[in-house]
């Protein structure tokens, strides 16, 4: 069996965006957001709705509510397990806003050209 590893993504001057918006969420949502994110390395591509989705193209969110707050992480699976955290957001409408999916890609591509 594979075993996942959770990396959040880090731009070329070392920051993380996806690392700054999880530690600015309140305390609640951010420990369940660990949780969460304890459960998507521990089962990986078989974790499924309601704690994951796939949104697009190899798109994935890690879906995390606290009463009527609800937030979001997308990501992707790289090579060996890896499972790369792109971008988080607070989720105000119905769908998962395009911008969202279209700059998890951005930072998608952005890390495997660099990875080589």
């Amino acid at each position: 069996m594979i075993e996942f590893t959770v990396i959040a993504y880090e731009k070329e001057d070392g920051k993380s965006p996806v690392e700054d918006f999880i530690n600015g969420l309140d305390v609640k949502m951010r420990a369940k957001m660990y949780g969460l994110l304890s459960i998507l390395q521990d089962k990986g591509n078989t974790l499924r709705e309601p704690y994951s989705k796939h949104l697009d193209d190899g798109i994935f969110e890690l879906r995390c509510k606290v009463g009527n707050n609800i937030a979001r992480v997308l990501y992707f699976f790289y090579y060996e397990g890896k499972i790369i955290l792109t971008n988080g957001f607070v989720k105000k409408t119905k769908k998962t806003p395009t911008e969202e999916i279209r700059l998890a890609k951005v930072r998608r591509t952005d890390f495997i050209e660099r990875m080589g």
